[in-house]
């Protein structure tokens, strides 16, 4: 079977940055810039849903997972100053970074079995 796919960038987003430490200080100091950071995203960029981060601390890395209401929400975090400011630290501290975002491609059962529309969503929205 082909699953259905169609980007929508105008629905959910999924942000995840990864962040390999190589040491313990300085996943430490990831962890201590996401703590002071984490506010000022919340209060100033539109469409922030929440924040995750895992460590795997045995490999020396944080995974940062956050929500956005759509993709104009994730471009809204540049205007975050001290955001601006704490994504320049990892690379001056020898911390390597990669980030992926991942687009709303459509209702579970029309992705998964080529369904068609979900007649109502969680959020209160009807299927796409």
């Amino acid at each position: 079977m082909t699953p259905t796919l169609e980007a929508d960038t105008t629905q959910g987003q999924v942000v995840i940055t990864t962040f390999h430490c190589g040491d313990l200080a300085r996943v430490l100091v990831v962890l201590l810039l996401h703590l002071r950071v984490k506010r000022d995203v919340r209060r100033h960029a539109e469409g922030f849903l929440g924040i995750r981060l895992l460590v795997r601390w045995r490999e020396r890395t944080v995974w940062s997972i956050s929500l956005w209401r759509d993709l104009d929400s994730v471009y809204s975090m540049g205007g975050v100053s001290r955001h601006v400011a704490a994504s320049r630290v990892p690379a001056k501290l020898g911390v390597t970074t990669s980030c992926d975002i991942f687009c709303h491609v459509g209702e579970w059962t029309r992705v998964m079995f080529g369904g068609g529309r979900c007649p109502s969503r969680p959020d209160g929205r009807s299927g796409e």
